[in-house]
């Protein structure tokens, strides 16, 4: 029994509580957030933990506007558990893009400010990893191998082990470690930066 099952709850309760999301879709969601809160805040405390220490989001308001955006989704078929945790962790990275994005436009518009002030920009050094470039190296992978892309969504965003990454896309671990190398070094090469971990 994998860490992923022993720790969250019964399968079959979750993708009962999801089908019924087409017939009681408030008591329904009310029941799946119960259920799956925990799981969902450590996804986005895995995919905060690759952000700088001084973000402006923390993994509860994460968590919480991943839940709002798919609670959107009313035509989406809901297959299981681990297909709802893998959509929740891929709206999770897409709040950290914009996020990232909405602050480059801001620090844009206040170098902008202060080039008009004192005549000449700072120069500054990025603290924070690149979200953005992660992020499009990433949709370039998966134009070229969308499995290995997904590996690398779960994996580095997600804060998923091999094993449960095995068990979400349902691979054997082999090809879940495969895919890990290839993506890692796929990515190094794209983005021209020390491997990921």
């Amino acid at each position: 029994m994998t860490a992923l099952s022993a720790s969250n709850p019964a399968a079959a309760d979750v993708t009962e509580w999801l089908r019924r999301l087409d017939t009681d879709a408030a008591g329904a969601s009310n029941q799946l957030f119960e259920l799956l809160y925990g799981e969902l805040h450590r996804i986005a405390r895995a995919h905060m933990g690759r952000e700088a220490n001084a973000h402006t989001l923390s993994p509860t308001v994460l968590t919480h506007e991943a839940w709002f955006r798919m609670a959107e989704q009313t035509r989406t078929q809901w297959a299981n558990r681990a297909h709802f945790l893998s959509v929740a962790s891929t709206m999770m990275r897409r709040i950290l893009v914009n996020h990232a994005l909405a602050k480059r436009t801001e620090k844009r518009e206040a170098q902008l400010v202060s080039l008009s002030i004192t005549g000449a920009p700072e120069i500054g050094v990025q603290a924070e990893p690149d979200v953005v470039a992660v992020h499009e190296a990433i949709l370039a992978l998966e134009a070229v191998d969308p499995r290995a892309a997904k590996v690398v969504e779960l994996k580095f965003f997600g804060g998923l082990e091999n094993d449960e990454i095995a068990q979400a896309l349902d691979l054997s671990l082999a090809t879940v470690k495969r895919d890990w190398a290839l993506a890692r070094a796929w990515l190094r090469r794209e983005l021209g930066a020390a491997p990921l971990t």
